[in-house]
């Protein structure tokens, strides 16, 4: 019998957990559920090791829904082979799994350890009551507490014996994230003399709670996106994994692996031990989540370099050498991301109604697609569509300029532009304040290699390029060379690639790239 709602969905699990249809919390009314017999089927099928309930839920919500909610449930080989590393470990009293979904870490490890208690800790009502029932099904319902809350604000008793900390925290973006709870996080980052950026997502909250939690002897193994080991934001989870969580080993999966179905995300599992100072960190790649076995092997990379490392994923490859007559592009050239508007539908002009001043209106680089349509020169900024670009203090435009701005920006302030992210943190927050134009231009995300491109109309750039600027001024002969060579020799392999095969250069990546030195030539 398949759910073709949530509703029915609901009264399936609490038939399989032997208690009436619920209601109230999970918006669930009271209904008859078709084909009773077939409740002991399901049963059966979880106690045989499947998730019928939990794929239910993954199909009645959308891939695009879970996602915001951060409910993107584990396949059951990376399950076994996270659980087959903390058996190796040793024996816990209590197993902790911060988002538990549908419960698939927390089984696995009540099957493994027969005499722990389960802690589950999930927000949704609906994934809940899946956990229940499956723990119903398996005959662990004796042994588990299922707290229906958010982690953050959970408290855990004492125990004599170790903790295990096992799962997937929920990843949601810093977008949907309240202030309070950005708040939270760097609040708790502080404690542990850790500094937190706001734009970290859900899945770092979590791991800094369990950094409050955990006591010297638990341990522990959490998957996530693997983005953490190069963003800045993942500082403070490079941080906290050496330096209080007890870290261990690190198992990166290749992006081409896909470890979380319906999600386009690379994945990394992270091992720790609490209150171990390990002299070296082992340090593996693998192809496909089949490669991950026990989570043993890898590199032994020492903790200084680890230190003093601003980004980790390169560790996981062999160190380059660069070739003689060769420097980094960062020894000739600076690499600056393009502005973010913060309300693209306000601030590229066309929506507005009204008219605007044109010295406000500048012609800018809003779509990857016209780079790589311009390559290797964009010659023109005809084509290109304006962004609004306000300055600082209106006092600064005549009397009849002013007038315009004022009622574009009546009409932004209706269209909730003063109310994004980006708005609140600019000096004023109608202005956007674009770079000064770079003599080139990249692209920095797509399936394919970056389009270098020669700016010589000076063109602005938003956040879908980046910015390439001389560190000393370079005459055109030379730009245009570097730009040429750029374009024909920069592949895919030097960004980082995420599951499904899209390509990020990061502008330190692009300062990383390794060019024949002008001096050379």
């Amino acid at each position: 019998m398949i759910p073709t709602t949530e509703e029915h969905l609901a009264a399936l699990a609490a038939a399989v957990a032997g208690s009436p249809s619920p209601r109230g919390r999970t918006g669930a009314r009271q209904i008859s559920l078709p084909f009773p017999a077939r409740v002991s089927e399901i049963a059966g099928a979880i106690a045989g090791g499947a998730d019928p309930l939990g794929d239910a839920f993954c199909r009645l919500r959308s891939p695009k829904t879970r996602r915001r909610q951060g409910a993107v449930y584990t396949p059951p080989p990376i399950v076994e082979s996270m659980i087959a590393w903390a058996s190796s470990e040793g024996t816990p009293q209590r197993v902790v799994d911060p988002g538990a979904g549908s419960g698939r870490f927390l089984f696995a490890s009540g099957r493994a350890f027969p005499r722990a208690e389960l802690v589950a800790v999930e927000s949704d009502p609906l994934a809940a009551l899946v956990l229940r029932a499956n723990a119903a099904a398996l005959g662990m319902a004796d042994r588990l507490i299922l707290r229906v809350d958010d982690y953050r604000t959970i408290d855990l008793p004492a125990v004599d014996g170790r903790t295990l900390y096992i799962g997937n925290p929920p990843y949601v973006r810093h977008h949907d994230l309240p202030p309070a709870e950005k708040d939270w996080l760097t609040t708790t980052a502080a404690a542990f003399g850790l500094k937190a950026s706001r734009l970290a997502g859900l899945h770092v909250h979590f791991l800094l709670k369990t950094c409050c939690l955990a006591r010297p002897g638990d341990y522990g193994a959490f998957i996530t996106s693997a983005e953490w080991l190069d963003v800045n934001y993942g500082d403070v989870v490079r941080r906290a994994f050496m330096d209080v969580l007890g870290g261990l080993s690190l198992h990166v999966m290749a992006p081409t692996a896909t470890p979380f179905p319906g999600s386009d995300v690379t994945g990394a599992i992270s091992c720790f031990r609490v209150g171990h100072r390990a002299s070296h960190i082992r340090l593996r790649s693998v192809e496909t989540p089949a490669a991950l076995g026990a989570l043993q092997g890898g590199r032994s990379v020492p903790r200084s370099r680890l230190d003093a490392a601003r980004r980790w994923s390169p560790l996981l490859r062999p160190a380059r050498r660069a070739p003689g007559g060769h420097i980094e592009l960062g020894e000739l050239c600076r690499v600056h991301r393009g502005q973010v508007t913060g309300c693209n539908t306000v601030w590229i002009a066309g929506s507005y109604p009204g008219a605007l001043p044109e010295s406000v209106l500048v012609p800018s680089v809003t779509r990857a697609r016209e780079l790589f349509d311009a390559a290797p020169t964009l010659s023109s900024t005809h084509a290109l569509r304006r962004v609004i670009d306000l300055p600082v203090d209106l006092v600064d435009l005549g009397d009849a300029a002013q007038a315009q701005v004022r009622s574009f920006l009546r009409w932004a302030k209706s269209m909730r532009a003063d109310k994004s992210y980006i708005a609140g943190n600019r000096r004023a927050w109608w202005a956007v304040e674009l770079r000064d134009p770079a003599p080139l231009l990249c692209t920095y995300m797509a399936r394919r290699p970056p389009a270098f491109v020669r700016n010589p109309c000076g063109a602005r750039h938003l956040n879908i390029a980046h910015g390439i600027y001389p560190r000393e001024p370079l005459a055109a002969g030379t730009l245009d060379a570097l730009a040429n060579w750029l374009q024909q020799n920069v592949c895919t392999s030097a960004g980082r690639t995420y599951a499904g095969g899209l390509t990020k250069f990061e502008p330190r990546e692009i300062e990383r790239i390794l060019i024949p030195s002008p001096t050379s030539r």
